[in-house]
Formats: C-alpha cells, sequence, structure tokens
C-alpha cells in the first residue's frame, strides 16, 4: 500500500459491465506529473477516463483526487461532470467555429469563479505559444494549432486534474513533432497531473512519469515509467521493441561528432546530438537491441558507450531463440537482448558483473 498522504494521490476504483465488455480497475496513482494510460485499443482506456470525468458512472466506483472525494457509489456520493474541476481534451479539438481564439479561451475561463482561477490566461497562451493565433478563427488554423487551443482553454478552466484522450491522434507526424515539445512545457512547467491516454509509443516515452498498462479492461501493470518498462513478466514494448527511457542532463557536446554526452544515475552515454544546451535534463530512450554484454571491456569497437553493471534477472522474448536480460547500472535499470546461446556461452547468471555495450541511443526530448 502506497504510504504517501491521499492528498498526494489518484485513487480510482472502478467496476463496470458493458456488453461484452467489462472495466474492472483499481488504482493508486501520484497526484503529480503524467500518468499514461497504454493499451492496444479496446483495452479500456478511454473508458477509465469517461468514469473519471463522470461521463461514465460505474454502479461499484470510489474516485478521490487529492484527497477530494468524487465519487463514493457506497455513500451515494457522485459529483456531475460539470461539478469536477477537471479539463477534458479529446482527439478533436472541438473549438466554437464562430468565435475568435481568444473568445473560446475566454469561454472556458468563466467556467471558474475569478478568486479560483490558478492558470491565468496569458499563461496558458504562453505556454502553448498560441499568442499569434488569438485574433484567428478556428477554421483558419492548422490541426495542431487547433489542439493547442484546446488544451489552452482545458488549462484556463484551473483544473485540478487534466484529462489527455489522444490528443494527437488526429495529426500527422509533422504536426505531432510540432506539439510534443509544447506538452512538455506543460509537464516541466505546471502542476495540475495528467491522465494520458496514448497508444503512441513515443507519447509515452517522452511525456510519462508513470505507466499504466490496462488490457481487457484489466491493469496489468502499474507503476513508475523505467521501473515498469524493465519488467521482465510482462515486457511491455514501446514502438517495435522493449528497451528502457531514462532521464539524466547534458554534459558534453562534440560539435564535430554532432554528438551530446548525458550524464545519468548509471555513467554516461554518448547520444545524437539533438541541440540540448548544456545542463538541461533530458530522456534517452535504449532499446534491448541496442545493448550487448561482454565479461571484460573490449576496445577497437564501433560501440562508443560500455558500463559496468550487474545482472539481476533473466528471462524470455518474443522468440524461444532470445532472451532478454535485466541489469543494474549503478542503480539505473537496462534491458539487453541477447541469443539464448550468447548467454549460455557468457553463464549468464543474476548476481553476474558485466560490461553493457550501448550503441549511441536516441535522445527523446
Amino acid at each position: 500500500m502506497n504510504s504517501s498522504p491521499a492528498s498526494d494521490r489518484i485513487v480510482a476504483r472502478f467496476r463496470h459491465g458493458y456488453t461484452g465488455f467489462s472495466l474492472e480497475v483499481n488504482l493508486d496513482l501520484p497526484a503529480r506529473g503524467v500518468t499514461a494510460l497504454f493499451g492496444d485499443s479496446g483495452s479500456g482506456k478511454t473508458t477509465l477516463l469517461r468514469c473519471v470525468a463522470g461521463l461514465e458512472r460505474a454502479p461499484d466506483a470510489f474516485l478521490s483526487i487529492k484527497g477530494e472525494v468524487w465519487q463514493d457509489e457506497a455513500r451515494g456520493i457522485f459529483l456531475p461532470t460539470h461539478k469536477r474541476p477537471l479539463g477534458y481534451v479529446f482527439q478533436e479539438a472541438s473549438l466554437f467555429p464562430h468565435l475568435t481564439i481568444r473568445r473560446n479561451l475566454e469561454y472556458g475561463q468563466k467556467r471558474v469563479a475569478a478568486a479560483q482561477r490558478r492558470v491565468s490566461l496569458d499563461q496558458a497562451v504562453a505556454l502553448l505559444g498560441i499568442g499569434p493565433l488569438l485574433a484567428r478563427m478556428p477554421a483558419h488554423l492548422s490541426g495542431g494549432e487547433r489542439q493547442r487551443v484546446a488544451i489552452a482553454r482545458a488549462l484556463v478552466t484551473s483544473p485540478r486534474l487534466l484529462l489527455m484522450d489522444e490528443p494527437l491522434a488526429a495529426l500527422d507526424p509533422r504536426r505531432k513533432g510540432e506539439i510534443l515539445p509544447y506538452l512538455e512545457r506543460l509537464h516541466d512547467e505546471l502542476e495540475i497531473p495528467v491522465l494520458y491516454v496514448s497508444h503512441s509509443p513515443d507519447e509515452v516515452a517522452r511525456l510519462a512519469d508513470h505507466l499504466v498498462l490496462m488490457e481487457n479492461g484489466q491493469v496489468r501493470a502499474s507503476g513508475a515509467l523505467t521501473e515498469t518498462l524493465a519488467r521482465l513478466d510482462l515486457p511491455i514494448r514501446l514502438d517495435e521493441d522493449a528497451g528502457v527511457v531514462l532521464e539524466g542532463s547534458v554534459s558534453e557536446i562534440d560539435v564535430d561528432w554532432h554528438l551530446a554526452r548525458v550524464a545519468f544515475a548509471g555513467g554516461k552515454l554518448w547520444v545524437r546530438d539533438s541541440g540540448v544546451p548544456l545542463n538541461h535534463r533530458v530522456r534517452i530512450r535504449i532499446l534491448a537491441r541496442d545493448v550487448s554484454l561482454a565479461l571484460e571491456p573490449h576496445t577497437g569497437t564501433s560501440i562508443l558507450n560500455m558500463l559496468p553493471a550487474v545482472v539481476t534477472q533473466l528471462g524470455d522474448d518474443l522468440h524461444p531463440a532470445l532472451a532478454l536480460v535485466r541489469l543494474d547500472a549503478g542503480g539505473a535499470p537496462l534491458l539487453a537482448r541477447l541469443t539464448r546461446r550468447s548467454a549460455a556461452a557468457l553463464d549468464l547468471h543474476p548476481g553476474q558483473a558485466v560490461w553493457a555495450q550501448i550503441k549511441a541511443v536516441a535522445l527523446i526530448g
């Protein structure tokens, strides 16, 4: 059981039966940062979000946000959606087409009494970079611009909780790339907890602090992003491979070779330079396929990164010829994919000291 106070938690318990589907979740989540609800289509992500919003009333439910009870069916408590201090961003922006962007934002702001406003209109405009759009009409905006306005409109309601249901799903890759940095700013600069529904690996890797894996209306796993991704009992594949996401800061830039060095808990890694300044916090994604193991440090190799690590666990992979190896590199978890033949040749076992050889990995923001 989590020992942090209720004021720091989101507690959500829902049991709701539908024709051919049932939602059964029991979650205790941090009331800070971004919690990604991740899973295949039909896993129950959006249904869970609608229950949190009060758009679906589960007959067996309890929901508290930072100690404030929004629903407790055992006591007959149910706050309707319009009384829940939340913001909701859907796949489609759904702006009022007859109002300018400024008027759209002001409409959202009117939902909150002036004395209760914690996010000003100017702050939301600055965070989403929509100042030049305020006098325009929604029909004259790109899809990415409309979605940024929709997020700003949700923010000016000063929500205690922000719900985002695949907000980038309707955008092409270029527009997604334009809006993700703004979502990262919200993550870094606001203290509003976010429940973020997605099946996009890149969005989860870049934004999430906590990961909830859903399958058939149930929670398969819930925990901090890095630790949950490193679990071998249910390898979670973001995109084409298993792997981990680590946080660090840029400690060095090699201008000649367009590389940056990122310091993290387990050491330092060379990555492709993405223009992030020195000392700035970043995330790096390390795929299991990009990690090989050796019993001694090697020279004369093309691989730039070598870290001392300890084997903590061996597990199955998708093909019987392969194995996943979980490592501890100075407190940071890593995953490596090897053939079972190689694992046997190295006699890998928990507690064994090895060297993790890591290709120059992806810097993701």
